[in-house]
């Protein structure tokens, strides 16, 4: 059992995530396929050549998609989030901290000569 599960409830029900983070994800998709669809219209209209229109609608698509992440990664999270991404901090650092072998530093051996050259970085 972690922390996070010891909490009052009403405080790990305000970190579930809401409706609107939850359709986020799809709601970037529509809104870049709209701007695709848009610029391949555009092209199809001026040029006549399905082709060309279909690799413009693929392009902006793609771009518009890459573009929109970037902006929602660009937002600042809430106290709440804040809160959670320390606690899941704080978990791994005890996951991590609880198996030694995880810190020992490697040792390679070196084949050709027969010997350990010991940790690296030297």
């Amino acid at each position: 059992m972690t922390k996070r599960d010891k909490k009052d409830p009403s405080v790990t029900n305000s970190l579930q995530p809401t409706r609107r983070d939850r359709f986020l994800p799809a709601e970037l998709l529509g809104i870049s396929a709209g701007l695709g669809v848009f610029v391949g219209l555009i092209v199809l209209i001026a040029t006549r050549e399905f082709i060309l229109a279909g690799v413009a609608l693929g392009i902006a698509f793609i771009l518009s998609l890459v573009l929109m992440a970037l902006f929602a990664l660009a937002f600042k999270p809430t106290a709440a989030e804040v809160e959670d991404i320390h606690e899941q901090d704080a978990e791994a650092q005890e996951k991590a901290a609880g198996h030694g072998d995880a810190a020992k530093p490697s040792v390679e051996r070196d084949d050709r000569r027969g010997r350990d050259d010991g940790p690296r970085g030297h």
